[in-house]
Parts: structure tokens; sequence; C-alpha cells
């Protein structure tokens, strides 16, 4: 099989995830985040940052779907990318005035990151990335850190802002996915060998990440959970698929053959009318939605 590279413009799209009560999630995405609902088909709602397409994220209600059990694969977080730091504070800001948990706050060099889980247990991440020009690269492999964030200093970005803002800034979007898989290797094997990811660091422990364009990265990949880890009961909260958006149809046509050829028989998928949708699951039956701009 000859090699395959994604184009630089291929990027992450909406993440779709299984919630156990709508209402809930709703008022998680919208009323703490600030995202909005744009439109309802029936158990799943579409929020985007802008009121409109592209969506950022899609919740579909399972009802009395159970928590994602530990030590399995799938959904470590979605990462929601905020477009400058002022962004992120006025959500930082939004958290703490409803007293929302978060369990972590890391400076990684590339950006600078806020974590929290959704009301099923789903991981995520709020960011903001530095300039590409302060990025560093060493032997070919991005250089991220894992440092305190001086929250104080985000938060001084807005002042004595006063206020709570209404909404997420409409210029969000989600940056990366980062997944529990069973085995590096073979997952390496599935998103760099076929789907035409480029690795861009492979020496963080149990950990690998991935993209296209030189971005740091759109996937990150870790076996946190163990190794050979079982996927969750298909009745979990959790990840039903992410959304790869490639840049024109010949180049998703290219890679729906790719896998095609592979014997992965990427399945045909209607996405608000389109045809050019295809879905195919990674080794450890993560969804990927591979969609043509």
């Amino acid at each position: 099989m000859s090699e395959f590279r994604l184009p630089a413009a291929a990027h992450i799209g909406y993440v779709h995830l299984r919630v156990s009560d709508l209402p809930i999630a709703l008022d998680f995405y919208t009323g703490v985040l600030g995202l909005h609902e744009v439109v309802r088909k029936q158990s799943t709602a579409y929020l985007s940052a802008n009121h409109n397409r592209p969506y950022q994220v899609l919740l579909t209600e399972v009802a009395g779907a159970r928590p994602k059990p530990p030590r399995t694969t799938g959904l470590y977080h979605a990462a929601i990318r905020l477009p400058d730091r002022p962004a992120l504070a006025r959500v930082l800001k939004r958290l703490m005035a409803r007293g929302w948990p978060l369990h972590g706050a890391a400076d990684h060099g590339v950006s600078e990151a806020i974590y929290l889980a959704d009301p099923d247990g789903s991981g995520i991440e709020l960011y903001t990335d530095r300039p590409r020009s302060e990025w560093a690269w060493v032997n070919g492999q991005i250089a991220m850190v894992t440092e305190p964030l001086d929250v104080g200093a985000l938060l001084d970005t807005i002042g004595d802002d006063s206020g709570e803002p209404a909404a997420i800034d409409p210029r969000t979007d989600i940056g990366h996915v980062h997944l529990q898989v069973s085995d590096l290797a073979r997952a390496e094997a599935f998103y760099a060998g076929l789907l035409g990811f480029d690795v861009t660091q492979r020496s963080y422990p149990g950990a690998l990440f991935l993209s296209a364009g030189g971005y740091h990265h759109h996937l990150g990949l870790n076996i946190w959970a163990g190794r050979s880890a079982p996927p969750p009961p298909s009745d979990a909260a959790g990840l039903i698929a992410f959304v790869l958006r490639l840049p024109d149809r010949a180049v998703w046509q290219a890679l729906v053959e790719r896998l095609a050829e592979a014997g992965l028989s990427p399945e045909p998928h209607k996405e608000n009318g389109r045809a050019e949708a295809a879905l195919v699951h990674d080794p450890d039956d993560n969804g990927v939605l591979l969609l043509s701009e």
C-alpha cells in the first residue's frame, strides 16, 4: 500500500458524545460552558459556539447510560480550543462562578489548558494555543511540557471585566481529541499508517501525539488505562465518534478507498444530507467520521 499523508488543512470537526440525561448535559454545555443549541433531532442536540454550523459538540441521550468504567479504552478528553487567552479566562470565570469542579490546569509550552469533566464524567480540556512561532521542535518532535498554569496571570488578561460573559467566544472550535487505547503500536498503525497523521511526539510516557500540517497535535493516544484495556460497554456514556474534516472530496475519496483496500469498509453516512461522509472505527472501536469540506 502506498504512503498517504493528510493535507495540512485536515482538522478535527465535532465530537459526538453519548449522555445519560440530555437536559442535564445541556445545562453544562450551554449553561456552564456557553455553547448554543442550534437544532434538536430526536434525542440528539447539535451545539455550536456561533449559533450555526460547523457544530462543535453533538449530544445523544441514551437513557440510563452508565459512566464509562475505569481502565477501559475510549475518550480521555475532548479538547475545546479557545481563540486567545482572554477567551479562555472568560470561560474559566464562568466555571468558577458556578463552582464547577476542575480536575487540573497546566502550561504545556505550546498551549495553556484547564481540565474538567462533564456531568457523565467525560473528560473536557479547555485550552488556547501559544503562537506557533513560540513552539519548539527538538529532533523532529514537538516540545511539550506539563508545568503549573499561572491561573492568576490568565485571569489578569480580562482585568476587572465586570459581569459574567453570556456565551463562549464564537471562534471556539475543537482543537484535538485524546483517546485511551489498548495498544500504542496498533493505534499508530491505524492513525498514522492508514489515516495519514504525522507523529509529532512519541517520548511522553505511555502516550503518542499526532497531527496534520505541523500542528502540535490533533490527536492524543495513551495506554494509561492499561495495556490491552477492554472497550467500555456499548451503553456507557462517552465518545460515539469524532469528525476528521478533509479539505476536499478528492482527498476524502482517496482516504475512503485506502481504508477499503485495507479491509475496513468505511460505512456511508448521511451528514445533513451530504453523501461525502463515511464512518470507520479504530482498533479499539472508537468512531472516526470522515467528512469532506
